[in-house]
């Protein structure tokens, strides 16, 4: 079972996530700029507009949704001053409770990605990047053996990457390269003259993914925002909606976004039943499902009303997501080692199998909720 950690290390996570959001702020928009919203089907999305460049050109670049933390961070962006010593003396600290960082390499990508706007652009980790950061998050000591990982997986939806109307400095690609010239375009199977992941050799591996939102169809999607094409995935949709933030223990700290830890515990449910072909991919099934099932033990005493609700949002998607997600279930003991967190998660959960459907709103292309075009008939 996860251990908590204390009280003070757990908000020093939440500073540290706080103090890299701002510092990141600054060093994306110089003080010569401004900043200004602008509204889409009734919400405010922040943009920054800088100074005329040596054309006399000015260029908008977008910030993020509308929030109160966002609005704080704006506030203070004149007058607060980045602070890597301070942050990286914070991380330290964190570390030596126990909490886990990427490895160098994949640090180094992740900043490198945060530099070149990626994580502002709404680009979400996803994977064991993404898993690394909830002991943080979620203020537990989680298992060192479910952390580990040599890839790098990257979600967007494609209309946020055409609603955002701005993109990265260059091509998806060349970021990686600058970080290390081995990395190559891995051509696509269906069409070579297109590619959704990037690698160096078998040493280390970067996918770009978006949701299908439609019929199953793998032919790559474009997510200009990212100057990258993406592989579309089902269930991925109910995984990387309305994102969190986090930090990643590396360096002075790197903002990124990750999804909601319940969203990617359940996800890891039905994920675990799509890996059942191969002798590796029945590895990485046990994996999702022993990272599933820390989060739920965790989760039912944290989180217990969103586990309940998602849990209902999910099974009512369609049969395959039902019959996949408990199937899963029932194979949380043998993944786990004890019944315990099986029993605890259907207590949590199982009184609401029967409740009615979330009531339907209209969000907009930057929020990009799952909708019928990804759920099952």
């Amino acid at each position: 079972m996860a251990q908590n950690l204390p009280l003070p290390i757990q908000t020093m996570y939440a500073e540290l996530v706080e103090r890299c959001s701002m510092d990141r702020l600054i060093a994306d928009f110089p003080v010569s700029g401004s900043f200004f919203t602008k509204t889409a089907n009734g919400r405010n999305y922040w943009y920054f507009r800088s100074g005329t460049d040596e054309h006399g050109k000015r260029r908008d670049r977008y910030v993020g949704p509308d929030t109160p933390e966002l609005q704080q961070q704006i506030l203070k962006h004149r007058q607060a001053k980045a602070s890597f010593r301070e942050r990286r003396m914070m991380l330290t600290s964190l570390q030596r409770t126990g909490l886990r960082g990427p490895d160098a390499r994949t640090g180094r990508i992740l900043e490198a990605l945060a530099d070149a706007g990626v994580f502002r652009l709404r680009a979400v980790v996803v994977g064991t990047a993404a898993y690394q950061t909830y002991s943080g998050l979620l203020g537990v000591l989680l298992a060192n053996r479910n952390a580990m990982t040599d890839d790098l997986d990257l979600a967007q939806f494609p209309s946020i990457s055409i609603a955002v109307g701005d993109q990265v400095h260059l091509p998806f690609g060349d970021i990686l390269k600058e970080v290390d010239p081995r990395f190559e375009a891995v051509p696509h199977p269906i069409d070579g003259r297109h590619a959704t992941h990037y690698a160096i050799g078998n040493e280390f591996r970067v996918d770009i993914l978006a949701p299908n939102r439609g019929p199953d169809d793998e032919t790559p999607v474009a997510l200009p925002a990212l100057q990258v094409e993406a592989q579309p995935l089902r269930f991925l949709d109910f995984l990387i909606y309305q994102e969190v933030k986090a930090v990643v223990l590396y360096g002075g700290g790197i903002a990124i976004n990750v999804p909601a830890p319940e969203r990617y515990a359940l996800h890891k449910l039905i994920v675990s039943r799509m890996r059942i072909k191969t002798e590796q991919s029945q590895a990485k099934a046990l994996k999702d499902l022993r990272q599933a099932g820390e989060l739920l033990g965790v989760l039912v005493e944290q989180r217990p009303y969103e586990l309940q609700d998602l849990w209902t949002e999910m099974r009512e998607r369609g049969p395959k997501w039902r019959r996949m997600a408990e199937e899963a279930v029932g194979l949380l003991d043998w993944a786990t080692g004890t019944p315990e967190i099986r029993e605890r998660f259907l207590s949590t959960v199982g009184a609401h199998d029967e409740a009615p459907s979330p009531a339907n709103k209209k969000d907009t292309a930057l929020d990009d909720p799952s909708d019928a075009g990804g759920m099952e008939p």
